[in-house]
């Protein structure tokens, strides 16, 4: 009885494989291969031991080298090859993490690292190719898709994710970075979103409008034209000089001078610059008033004064940045056509008529406000009131019986049939039955009086020709024909030519 063979490794590179077997063959472990050579075998009993075995190994590696290149670093390595090998673990930890999405069966990635530059105008940024193998019967959705891209672009430094590539193992592009726009400029995403904005004005269209005119009974359509460029923009605007109440103060001076001095007095001359004479007493006649002594004239003294006041206000201005992404609505045009109402007259009999100003007018204002009518934009808005075509069913002629595809099919049965009876029956008549009519003929019965038997050489009694049994000549033309089937051939050929 064979053991039982269990699955000990699946889905490995060859290079795994090779060492794999290898180190089997060194244990002793018997082994084979399954899945046209994808999985290897091993004793049920031996799985798990040959299992941690090749794990202290190092088996199975794996298609893609991770961070763990770095650790056999050889002393004396140049910075190229540290940086060659920087890369491969770079991109083999970015597979590793591509691999663990559930649909993903093996990933490659690819990065072009350019050097860097002192040069603002000559650095450039770099760029990944993401080749994926996936499972069969599992694709990725458009989400899986931009989630691995930005894996990818979030994991290199001044990567962006229009630099990022998708590619499945059919050769299908899976990323919207490097597929070809349409004939308008627009890429599909661009596309798809135009379309998701008209099949959204046409669908709040006819459900409002359903309800008044009954299912079935209007058609709409909506062209929009989306911008896509994006503008920046800057605002700097000024409000005009209001009153000094309202105004913010930004800085206020004041300076005041006050200048003054007293003027010199006495008679100029050489006078005023003698010391005076000694004092003595005057006399003064009786009845007279005392004098006093001559002194010189003083003016008043002089002073002014200078107050000088700025005052410097703030000024009302705004700056405004506006940044417009893009895709925004330009401009949209509705089409709508409803058919015409049914009525009903006192004698029960249905006609169809058109509909009023009115409620054409109600209608139109139904639709502009279901798709968010702008004079501004430049919308347009058509309503048409028209009745619908009825599909008239065709009446066929009928087919006669003899035209009808499942009695030609009967005849043409029936007649195939009966025209191999009719060959059976031809084959019967020409060949076969004149053949056993001949074999069955006896010859004539000898004249009365001669030896109705005849002896042999040894005195024996020789059956005569005519008493030979049916079975004795069917074996005789057997042998015949089993002995020379030329000749019987040729009979057969005579007798059938005897008969036409």
């Amino acid at each position: 009885q064979q053991p039982d063979y269990r699955v000990l490794f699946s889905n490995f590179s060859d290079r795994d494989g090779g060492a794999i077997v290898a180190e089997l063959e060194k244990m002793n472990i018997p082994y084979k291969y399954a899945e046209g050579g994808g999985a290897v075998l091993v004793p049920a009993d031996r799985v798990h031991d040959a299992r941690l075995k090749l794990a202290s190994q190092g088996l199975p590696k794996g298609g893609n080298v991770g961070f763990e290149l770095m650790e056999n670093q050889k002393l004396g390595s140049s910075q190229f090859i540290e940086q060659v090998n920087f890369q491969r673990a770079m991109e083999g930890e970015l597979a590793r993490s591509i691999e663990s999405v559930s649909a993903v069966q093996a990933a490659r990635v690819h990065l072009a690292m350019p050097k860097d530059s002192i040069f603002v105008s000559e650095q450039k940024a770099p760029t990944a190719s993401v080749l994926l193998n996936l499972h069969p019967g599992r694709v990725l959705d458009p989400q899986q898709v931009s989630a691995i891209v930005h894996l990818v672009a979030s994991s290199v430094p001044e990567l962006p994710t229009k630099n990022v590539t998708v590619v499945d193992q059919n050769g299908n592009l899976l990323s919207e970075t490097g597929k070809p726009a349409s004939i308008n400029g627009m890429d599909p995403s661009q596309i798809k979103y135009v379309q998701e904005l008209q099949q959204s004005v046409v669908k709040r269209i006819e459900s409002i409008i359903t309800p008044i005119v009954g299912p079935g009974n209007v058609r709409a359509e909506a062209t929009a034209d989306v911008d896509f460029s994006r503008s920046e923009q800057a605002v700097e605007s000024y409000k005009p000089n209001q009153t000094p109440d309202a105004m913010v103060i930004r800085s206020q001076q004041t300076s005041e001078s006050l200048n003054g001095s007293a003027n010199p007095g006495g008679v100029p001359g050489a006078l005023t610059n003698q010391p005076p004479p000694p004092a003595t007493a005057p006399i003064n006649a009786p009845g007279q008033k005392p004098t006093a002594p001559a002194i010189a004239a003083a003016s008043a003294p002089t002073s002014s004064t200078r107050k000088d006041a700025t005052v410097n206000y703030e000024v009302d201005k705004t700056i405004q940045y506006v940044q417009q992404a893009g895709g925004g609505l330009k401009r949209l045009s509705v089409g709508v056509v409803v058919n015409f109402k049914k009525t009903v007259d006192k004698a029960g009999k249905v006609a169809m008529k058109p509909l009023s100003e009115a409620e054409k007018t109600q209608i139109t204002n139904l639709v502009k406000e279901a798709m968010g009518y702008s004079q501004a934009r430049g919308d347009t808005v058509n309503v048409v009131n028209s009745p619908f075509a009825s599909a008239e069913q065709e009446i066929l002629p009928e087919v006669p019986m003899w035209k009808q595809p499942e009695n030609i099919q009967t005849a043409k049965d029936t007649g195939k049939y009966l025209l191999m009876a009719v060959a059976l029956v031809f084959l019967y008549l020409k060949a076969a039955k004149p053949m056993l009519k001949k074999l069955s003929e006896a010859p004539a019965l000898p004249p009365p009086g001669q030896a109705m038997h005849q002896h042999t050489a040894n005195g024996e009694l020789m059956a005569l020709p005519g008493q030979r049994s049916y079975q004795d000549n069917l074996s005789r033309a057997q042998k015949m024909a089993n002995e020379d089937p030329r000749v019987v051939a040729n009979i057969v050929k005579t007798w059938v030519g005897s008969h036409e």
